[in-house]
């Protein structure tokens, strides 16, 4: 595989992820090193169904949500990677460690995540992610996957 790739949008997303409105939440991935790291973006816009409940008269960009961004851009660096997807060679997020959140994200911030590969051991790829609004770091994390076996 190569290196690099070109930047990816929303419909070559689409390919790779299997996920669909309202739980997409990689908007664009701006660059990809094959085996080492990953650069996406996740735009936060008002019409999102949780800024409804998520304060009404504070929205936010709830937490776990941040954390499913950063696990579905790791999923789109293994898929880069490793390949085509085959159900042979599928890997499951089965863990995170150290997340902690340092700002709110609300409607109108772009979320730039950072995936970094640290290490594959056994059937297990971990991954540091880093996740920040404005150059400022909003939260970070190590995400676990687990090869199918």
């Amino acid at each position: 595989m190569n290196e690099q790739c070109d930047i990816l949008n929303i419909n070559k997303i689409f390919d790779i992820l299997p996920h669909r409105y309202p739980f997409l939440l990689v908007d664009r991935i701006l660059n990809v090193k094959n085996f080492k790291s990953l650069q996406a973006i996740k735009n936060c816009t008002m019409n999102e169904p949780h800024f409804q409940g998520h304060f009404i008269k504070e929205p936010i960009f709830p937490g776990v949500l941040i954390i499913e961004s950063m696990v579905q851009a790791s999923g789109i660096l293994i898929y880069k990677s490793t390949g085509k997807l085959n159900i042979n060679k599928l890997y499951y997020f089965v863990g995170i460690d150290n997340a902690r959140f340092k700002k709110v994200v609300i409607p109108g911030d772009q979320i730039i995540i950072n995936v970094t590969f640290l290490q594959f051991k056994r059937n297990l790829l971990v991954f540091k992610n880093t996740a920040t609004v404005d150059k400022q770091i909003i939260c970070q994390s190590k995400i676990i996957f687990a090869k199918k076996i």
